[in-house]
């Protein structure tokens, strides 16, 4: 492959592709790099300092079963972890019926209208919320947000957090005190069942009244019983979907959701899935009103889509499919029962406990808090204590025993009764009990035997292209190997099975993996100091900015509220910057993709007064080392602003730079690109950001000052060992070979394509870093668009590119280090031999309308129809290349029509009748 570019050496090729100015001259100080047993041997002893007991605490997080036939075929397989975004909805289709599924569970749980494809965790999902309210309020003057204080208290900090730079008032307090009339408030969050367990039910007449919205966060497996907060005046629902069969993880990843009014749903964040149809006039999804992409809506804004957390709502909505709602129902009673059994019985002990309705936490009144849940530990539980004098019990799905609880309360000794003589009362009164019927749409009613529900995860899998099936060549979305040993750790107990409000001394191996990703992530990047919290890439760069914004503000320069963003840019970048509360202006680029430097002077002094920071990602957008990355970032620091650096393309700087040395003040990183952890179909992510020191003090971090910007302490905490896995194996001299290679591979596609698709930015020698972007938008003359390429190439097995984006009718590449000459070859043949298609369509010798490319991807539907109308044989309808007749992914569907999904939105599950096949008459 050098040779073919013309180098002897990989040394040689990377001092032409990276700019010597910014070069990393010496090694990192990483520990040596170890094989696959040594690496997993030491992550195991490091996990078995964590001690798992049997966790009472809840506050929304809770036990429970993941059903192996779920655990060994989602949670634990590269064909579902694996999957991109459903960007490309014909070969997503079964990750994208999952997701409806989801969407499905949710509005009949919550009795409301709409519900997206899932959030991060239930505080964002509740910060989300309330951004809502704020957007959708009548008056412009209402500024304050009202939050129960029987709220989780995780959820109010982070709703803390996201109301500050939007200068929203927080007021917390007791609903059933507080007169909204005449308040100024605009909405209003509740929380259902209460963070003590006590279920309240809700006046919401005087909130509406008042112009406010109601958002109540609820508990999904309580609805089973509970009247959902639809039918008694919500106008949103949260929360977590964590307990339909998802490990607690030490706080994630776990599936937050958001549900709503009809009304609402042009401002509800996130994705949202829908159902259209495809050319042959089958039903097909996608997602469905994509005008909310803030690669559109930039700057205007108010939620960040990449902000999901597909991986695990596919497990919770599946939890709901094996068990369907009598199976719920059933899990909820015995959880209820659970809960009054053990009320019941520390009663009959004489223990003070709450008479106040709940479904699985109780409230007990004690002497003293510390000395009960001391003598809990030694019966191996962990209760909360709510103050000094009371203490919270929360049961769930895996509650079997009672009677170690009951002896915390009796000083070691069992009771003197047996507790299988307190016959529990689960029947609710008229006010509080769900009569409506939930989940009756046949997906939740037919797979409750093991082998059904085997076949239909098999079924949805094989109408999705994962890496399992080929390279998918993203580029700015680094789909590269996540290797089997670094997964493994996810399931072990010691990492799965921890609460995240678990007493430290508990936890001293999460420590030691949290401060071993710190201490190398900052060597990687240079930086001071790193925090793991953000858990996804959106939510790393809201934390990075608030991180600058809050530093601003100690010095007093609160006023700087100006962000320069290149026209360049990830579409993230301008959303997360008016999250944050930031006034965005743009700069232009060059025609070579540069930053327009005289452009960026000009900004950067006009604003100097008011400039906060710039957002820069390196390298650029466009695949490209920009030479002149120093003098940007001097510049801005000559104005009093902070360099905030995307670090999605952290997989070209990697051993190679450091972004701390070549000027950045604040970087987040992508965990789920250069480090390894999976896509998930769309999430989970990890997002940490690393800082200077002078932006130390203003980390998210558990009681730092930054703020909390993810319910649990270290966000997403599980599946960081994946990233400590990669690193411990890869060591230095393995990070900075996969960097060069992934350059390598990026070069060979360029050099390979360009003489048919014009590269169309490249470095100062004729270089790319390691994506590259191919101009296709010549063939539009000829009627070919960008899009009809991606779609053909799921005839010949791939999945697209990035396609349109940074520029419109082109196509971006990224092959990753992971992959190998002979799937770089495959993949270049593919767009070679459309290029031919192409270039037949040129000369005429194809239909311009009627041709493989307009017409794909192609069905085995169609294929093997009766008739074939089509002026091209069959045969280059669905083989088109050799490799094909080895092994064939068959799109389920025809191009979705999406723009028919949005004028007849659907986002929950259809009749059965939908889905019969169209005639072929």
């Amino acid at each position: 492959m050098l040779r073919e570019l013309g180098f002897a050496t990989m040394d040689e090729l990377i001092d032409r592709a990276v700019p010597a100015s910014i070069r990393l001259r010496k090694p990192l100080k990483l520990p040596p790099a170890t094989g696959e047993r040594e690496s997993l041997a030491e992550l195991k002893a490091i996990a078995r300092r964590n001690s798992v007991l049997r966790s009472h605490i809840g506050a929304g997080y809770y036990g429970c079963v993941t059903p192996p036939v779920i655990q060994r075929n989602i949670l634990e397989n590269p064909g579902w972890y694996t999957a991109y975004t459903p960007y490309q909805a014909e070969i997503a289709q079964g990750r994208l019926e999952a997701l409806l599924n989801f969407q499905t569970l949710v509005t009949d749980l919550t009795g409301l209208d709409i519900a997206n494809a899932s959030l991060l965790d239930e505080g964002t999902a509740a910060a989300e919320a309330m951004t809502v309210c704020f957007a959708a309020r009548a008056d412009a003057t209402r500024n304050r947000f009202f939050v129960s204080d029987s709220c989780h208290p995780q959820t109010i900090e982070v709703v803390k957090t996201r109301a500050k730079p939007l200068g929203i008032e927080v007021a917390v307090g007791d609903e059933r005190t507080t007169d909204f009339a005449g308040s100024g408030i605009f909405g209003a969050l509740f929380q259902y069942p209460a963070t003590d367990g006590e279920i309240r039910s809700f006046e919401l007449d005087s909130l509406h009244a008042a112009g406010g919205l109601a958002v109540v966060a609820a508990d999904l497996l309580a609805l089973t019983l509970l009247r959902p907060p639809g039918e008694w005046g919500a106008d949103i629902a949260v929360g977590s979907s964590q307990r339909f069969g998802v490990p607690m993880g030490f706080g994630g990843p776990h599936a937050a959701y958001f549900a709503t009014r009809d009304s609402l749903k042009r401002h509800m964040p996130g994705r949202l899935v829908g159902v259209s149809h495809d050319a042959e006039g089958r039903s097909g999804f996608r997602l469905a009103l994509q005008t909310r992409e803030q690669h559109i809506r930039r700057e205007k804004a108010t939620s960040n889509i990449c902000t999901a957390q597909v991986l695990l709502a596919v497990m919770a909505s599946m939890y709901a499919v094996y068990h369907g709602p009598a199976g719920l129902r059933a899990i909820a009673r015995r959880v209820h029962a659970q809960a009054q059994k053990l009320a019941a019985a520390l009663a009959r002990m004489g223990c003070a406990v709450s008479v106040k309705p709940v479904f699985d936490t109780i409230r007990v009144t004690v002497d003293s808090s510390r000395a009960i849940l001391q003598s809990a530990l030694t019966e191996g539980l962990n209760l909360r204590a709510l103050d000094d004098r009371t203490v919270c019990i929360a049961v769930d799905e895996t509650t079997d025993d009672l009677t170690p609880i009951l002896r915390a309360f009796n000083a070691g000794k069992d009771p003197a009764f047996s507790i299988d003589e307190i016959v529990p009362s689960i029947v609710y009164g008229a006010e509080l009990a769900r009569i409506s019927d939930f989940l009756t749409h046949p997906v939740f009613n037919h797979y409750h035997t093991e082998t059904e529900m085997l076949r239909y995860i098999r079924r949805l899998e094989a109408k999705d292209i994962s890496l399992t099936t080929s390279m998918i060549p993203l580029g700015s979305c680094t789909m590269k190997l996540n290797a089997t040993s670094e997964m493994l750790p996810v399931t072990w107990p010691e990492i799965g099975a921890l609460h995240p409000f678990a007493p430290v001394d508990q936890t001293p191996g999460y420590a030691r993996i949290f401060s071993d990703l710190e201490q190398w992530l900052a060597e990687i990047t240079g930086f001071a100091a790193v925090s793991l919290q953000p858990n996804a890439g959106s939510q790393g760069e809201y934390a990075g900015l608030l991180t600058i914004r809050n530093y601003h503000a100690s010095r007093g320069e609160g006023h700087r509220n100006v962000c320069i963003i290149p026209q360049s840019a990830h579409g993230t970048n301008p959303a997360s910057a008016a999250m944050a509360g930031f006034r965005v202006v743009a700069v232009r680029c060059l025609e070579d993709g540069d930053i327009d430097l005289p452009d960026l002077r000009a900004k950067a002094e006009a604003h100097a007064r008011d400039l906060a920071c710039l957002m820069v990602t390196y390298p650029s957008t466009h695949g490209v080392f920009e030479e002149g990355i120093q003098e940007v970032c001097q510049i801005i620091h000559s104005h009093g602003g902070q360099v905030y650096m995307d670090g999605a393309n952290m997989n070209a700087q990697a051993g190679l730079c450091r972004p701390a040395d070549i000027g950045a003040d604040v970087c987040h990183l992508n965990l789920h690109k250069t480090f390894c952890i999976p896509h998930g179909g769309g999430g989970p992510g990890v997002g940490p950001i690393g800082v200077a020191a002078h932006l130390a003090p203003f980390l998210p971090q558990p009681g730092g000052q930054g703020g909390q910007v993810s319910a649990a302490p270290y966000g997403s905490a599980s599946i960081l060992v994946i990233s400590w896995m990669y690193i411990r194996m890869m060591g230095a001299e393995g990070l900075k070979n996969a960097t060069e290679t992934a350059i390598l591979n990026a070069n060979y596609i360029a050099h390979r394509l360009g003489s048919l698709f014009p590269v169309l930015f490249q470095g100062k020698a004729g270089l790319v870093a390691h994506e590259c972007i191919l101009d296709l938008r010549r063939w539009k003359n000829f009627g070919i668009e960008v899009e009809d390429v991606a779609k053909r190439l799921m005839d010949y097995g791939f999945h697209a590119p990035t396609i349109s984006w940074p520029v419109p009718g082109t196509m971006m590449i990224e092959p990753t280090e992971s992959e190998s000459r002979a799937e770089l070859d495959r993949f270049c043949d593919a767009m070679i031999s459309i290029h031919g298609e192409m270039k037949a369509v040129e000369t005429g010798a194809m239909d311009r309308a009627n041709n493989p490319l307009k017409r794909a991807p192609h069905t085995a539907a169609a294929v093997t129809a009766d008739t074939w109308d089509r002026p091209y044989s069959r045969q280059t309808a669905a083989f088109p290349a050799p490799w094909l007749k080895e092994h064939k992914v068959w799109p389920s569907v025809a191009r979705i029509d999406n723009v028919y999904g949005d004028r007849n939105l659907q986002c929950s599950c259809l009749p059965v009748e939908a889905f019969v096949e169209p005639s072929s008459d």
